[in-house]
């Protein structure tokens, strides 16, 4: 009685592929079933028994949300690059009114149109050293930072979905319900993903721009309003959902009108951008929870408060000092989405 070889990694899976392929009835429908999502998940563990299959294999369990992490991270990431690399066209031209399609890529310094070539994310910046190729005009680091930045969050948010950070890493059954980083509230399903990237993109170039120019253009942020809702319905509908759906546009009035009233106590201090920006983030947040869309807005005014601080001690600002509040709310927002949930059910769970 033969056994096919026990693999531990990615390389041993393929070497047991060949050996199991010349073995009578090798490619039989219950055999593949059985090596194709191991191979997916990276790693092959079976144990070949005499004609009878263990009753707890593969194709008993069906493929989970955490089945091909690796694949569906990478994915994003290279993704992200290609969005980065968008994104530095909104963050330069939206500010100034100009439109995001035409025209094509152009040098800022002479006008020449920016060749296919030198328009690969990141790689192209390192291969022309940071110069234009046309006339040697430096090319602002923000670029490629853009860029990474925006692949990181996209793998980031994937991770995320699969639960790969969760207590459950590499379980299926357990790594999108329990645990630290894990959408508890995705119920296992992938739908929500397209909209939480959505968010990630535009939250790197919120960020941008409100960095270097102190403003949140309308036609940056109202627009998500209605991208975010759309992907956000869509998924609450396909998850069977549709309280979520509902709860994300009385969360999204409710933020926008807080901020809404702090805008006019605050006489001018507090940019109408952000009023914007808390509409389309509190939607985001009360689509998971209202417990995820308190903390969310708590975390925003920590975040913002620790910044503030931090740039006093540093004498980099003062108490008159101009500064953008659109990057501690976003950055509030994903510390709710990643953690609130989690945090508000073991607070409520102390009291009952």
């Amino acid at each position: 009685m033969s056994s096919t070889p026990r693999c531990e990694d990615a390389g041993g899976a393929w070497s047991a592929v060949r050996v199991a392929a010349f073995r009578p009835g090798a490619w039989s429908a219950v055999r593949v079933a059985a090596f194709v999502p191991a191979l997916m998940r990276g790693r092959l563990r079976h144990r070949a028994t005499p004609s009878v299959q263990s009753p707890t294999t593969t194709t008993d369990r069906p493929p989970g949300p955490a089945t091909v992490p690796s694949v569906l991270v990478a994915v994003c990431a290279v993704l992200g690059l290609l969005v980065g690399s968008f994104l530095n066209v909104v963050i330069a031209r939206v500010p100034a009114g100009e439109s995001v399609v035409r025209p094509r890529s152009r040098c800022p310094r002479c006008g020449a149109p920016i060749a296919a070539r030198d328009n690969i994310p990141v790689v192209s910046w390192l291969l022309l050293r940071g110069r234009a190729r046309c006339c040697g005009m430096p090319i602002s680091p923000r670029y490629p930072a853009v860029e990474l930045v925006t692949a990181a969050s996209f793998a980031l948010v994937a991770a995320w979905s699969t639960g790969a950070f969760g207590a459950g890493a590499g379980d299926p059954s357990a790594a999108a319900t329990s645990g630290p980083l894990v959408p508890a509230a995705w119920a296992g399903s992938l739908w929500p993903l397209p909209a939480f990237e959505f968010l990630a993109a535009v939250s790197v170039a919120l960020v941008a721009v409100d960095l270097e120019h102190l403003r949140l253009p309308f036609w940056r942020v109202v627009p998500a309003w209605w991208v975010g809702g759309v992907l956000l319905t869509g998924a609450a509908l396909l998850m069977g959902h549709p309280d979520a759906a509902v709860r994300m546009v009385l969360g999204g009035v409710a933020y926008w009108g807080l901020y809404r009233l702090l805008y006019a106590v605050s006489r001018g201090r507090l940019g109408y951008g952000d009023v914007r920006l808390a509409g389309l983030l509190g939607g985001y947040l009360a689509w998971v929870s209202w417990g995820t869309l308190v903390l969310g807005a708590y975390l925003a005014t920590f975040v913002g408060g620790v910044a503030f601080v931090g740039l006093l001690l540093a004498r980099r600002a003062g108490f008159k000092t101009e500064l953008p509040y659109g990057p501690p709310m976003i950055i509030g927002a994903w510390l709710g989405l990643f953690w609130g949930q989690q945090l508000a059910d073991a607070y409520v769970g102390r009291f009952t």
